[in-house]
């Protein structure tokens, strides 16, 4: 039986705290990111781990969720800023980065006339969120997305068998996940497809089994949000729920620092590290990033798989098997994303972080990127556009103490935390 990591029991009671200097804000209703000057003063932000964080039962998987809960945001910072008094943190309006964000921070504002059209992104998680449909409308509605509803086909919840009625029990944690998983895709594809895939409970072969109908149903992009500890098991998980040529898997990498983590270690799986990202004048960019770390034990995952064999067009010569990660996005929750969620919270706008916004992040890009090759295996597409300018390549920053300096520390090239970089538009993850 799969077990997590020792202290992720704890993560619910833990809380993370960090300092974030600039910013960059997104005016509601016109839809464009302005950058906050560098003289912005910081201050403490505080998260805690979402519910799911911990698993329900022995055996489960958990979600790579990190909700703020106090401190003067990134959004709130800019707004200040340019001379506006932000609301208290009442949940009444944004206070993490926005679609409009996102795509200036990845280069995609121009990346894809489609934004997605015609292109299918499933999302896995565990249990049910009964609010998904109705929190994701007031997602795109406030930042100006065309409409993703079951009525207009463009949204699609099922169980781990395909039924759209008879769903999984409901869950308010995971409902968490959930919202932050569509919002993400949203921000990115916002006129993809969106399938939500709800296993039944948050073990290996549940959330595998959800992972094949997502395949079955056509999705050609594939979101998963969760992990745990390695096992002896892995090889077989790998073979029953991940290898599908053709499809682009997007895995997190964990929230719990250096150390490797499944099903983020399968080598037919993008494994997607999380960075810290901030709004910059001194770039030409605009941005900057680093590797995410607030503590020894919170942080982006990475690191040398114990089990999984490495693919062929990994080619690292530190690790002998499957190294983590392959590539990156913001995951800071001090710089983190706007999500809006009702279940189980006041319903309102939150910042969430960790890995679970980085996996649907990359999910999107890929789908902007178009549909794969038949036969190809989408890991493999930023390897192919290593050290190019289709990556924005990460250099600074740590997850840990490791023996092998990459493996957890970030450098020119290639590394374990941030992999080869971030996206810079989409031709980094396109055959």
């Amino acid at each position: 039986m799969r077990t997590n990591f020792p202290h992720r029991q704890l993560r619910w009671r833990r809380i993370g705290s960090a300092t974030v200097a600039t910013a960059a804000l997104v005016l509601a209703g016109l839809g464009t990111a302005v950058h906050a000057d560098a003289a912005v003063s910081s201050s403490k932000v505080t998260w805690a781990a979402t519910p799911c964080a911990t698993p329900k039962k022995a055996g489960e998987l958990a979600c790579n969720s990190l909700r703020v809960t106090g401190g003067t945001t990134a959004f709130q910072k800019a707004q200040r800023a340019r001379g506006v008094t932000p609301r208290a943190a009442d949940a009444a309006t944004p206070s993490g980065y926005g679609p409009s964000d996102l795509q200036d921070a990845y280069g995609l504002t121009d990346a894809s006339a489609s934004n997605g059209s015609g292109e299918t992104v499933a999302i896995v998680d565990a249990y049910n969120d009964p609010n998904a449909e109705a929190d994701l409308a007031k997602y795109r509605s406030y930042y100006g997305l065309p409409a993703c509803t079951t009525a207009n086909g463009c949204f699609k919840k099922v169980s781990q068998t395909g039924s759209t009625t008879s769903l999984p029990s409901s869950d308010s944690g995971w409902s968490e996940e959930i919202s932050l998983d569509l919002d993400m895709v949203s921000a990115i594809a916002p006129n993809a497809k969106i399938l939500l895939v709800e296993a039944t409970s948050a073990t290996m072969a549940n959330l595998g089994k959800a992972v094949n109908e997502a395949v079955t149903l056509g999705a050609k992009f594939v979101s998963n949000s969760y992990g745990g500890s390695e096992s002896s098991s892995d090889t077989s998980y790998d073979s029953s729920y991940f290898n599908h040529p053709g499809v682009a898997i997007t895995v997190s990498a964990g929230d719990e620092g250096y150390g490797a983590e499944y099903p983020a270690a399968s080598k037919y799986v993008t494994s997607v590290g999380g960075t810290a990202l901030t709004s910059s004048s001194s770039t030409s960019r605009g941005w900057t990033e680093s590797v995410w770390k607030t503590s020894s034990t919170e942080g982006t995952g990475s690191g040398c798989s114990s089990y999984d064999a490495k693919p062929s067009w990994q080619t690292d010569t530190g690790c002998t098997k499957r190294m983590i990660a392959d590539v990156s996005a913001v995951a800071d929750p001090a710089t983190g994303v706007s999500v809006y969620d009702s279940y189980g919270v006041t319903a309102g706008w939150y910042t969430f972080g960790g890995t679970s916004a980085s996996a649907p992040i990359i999910a999107g890009v890929y789908a902007l990127a178009g549909t794969p090759g038949s036969s190809d295996y989408p890991a493999q597409y930023p390897y192919a556009a290593a050290g190019t300018s289709a990556l924005n390549d990460v250099t600074s920053g740590n997850n840990g103490s490791c023996s092998t300096s990459y493996f957890c520390t970030a450098r020119s090239g290639y590394d374990g935390p941030t992999g080869w970089g971030t996206p810079e538009g989409v031709d980094a993850f396109t055959g």
